[in-house]
């Protein structure tokens, strides 16, 4: 069923970080919204998301995408792997660091406050950072030409949609304070200088 000992790490990371977001998520229907700004394209994009998450699972799972596999040295799949537990680890912290103030899709509760400590200290938005290590780790880990880079091509529109209306939203809520926050801290790589 797995070519290699790499597609059975994506697996398990796969599982680990729908686990990070369901345990987060059981808080989410509490919180009493103040602005919503889910769109129906917000909500088409994170379909298209999904796909480079799910596209995976027809490569390892069933011989249809078998015509686009390659392979790549070894270091690539162990790095895919260092990169992979480093992205859970970001998507574990950034959950945990926001707390009640993180929500599925862009929204303001009425009792949000502006997460600045732990991982946001340095960037802003950590888990698109962990979602970008994610989609370079199965671009690693999955040798195939169509589910390895599933991730990165199409994650890619949802951050590019979501971000700047996110922070449109966040400075119009926050004003000055969260201005100064964009100053000392990177988008999505962080800012370790101020």
């Amino acid at each position: 069923m797995f070519d290699n000992e790499f597609e059975i790490v994506y697996l398990i990371g796969l599982v680990v970080g729908s686990v990070i977001r369901k345990i987060h998520t059981r808080h989410y229907w509490k919180n009493k919204v103040a602005f919503r700004g889910r769109t129906l394209a917000d909500s088409l994009l994170v379909g298209v998301a999904s796909v480079g998450m799910i596209l995976p699972l027809f490569d390892l799972f069933s011989p249809w995408l078998d015509f686009a596999n390659y392979r790549l040295p070894g270091w690539a799949g162990w790095l895919g792997a260092v990169v992979f537990v480093a992205a859970l680890l970001l998507l574990w912290r950034s959950h945990v660091d926001l707390g009640r103030n993180w929500s599925v899709s862009p929204q303001i509760w009425e009792s949000h406050t502006l997460a600045t400590g732990g991982a946001f200290r340095y960037v802003r938005h950590p888990m698109y950072a962990a979602h970008w290590l994610w989609a370079l780790a199965q671009a690693l880990l999955l040798h195939n030409w169509m589910a390895g880079p599933a991730m990165l091509v199409c994650f890619l529109p949802l951050y590019l949609y979501r971000v700047p209306r996110e922070e449109k939203m966040m400075l119009d809520h926050f004003g000055e304070e969260y201005r100064a926050y964009m100053r000392r801290t990177g988008r999505v790589i962080p800012r370790f200088w101020t």
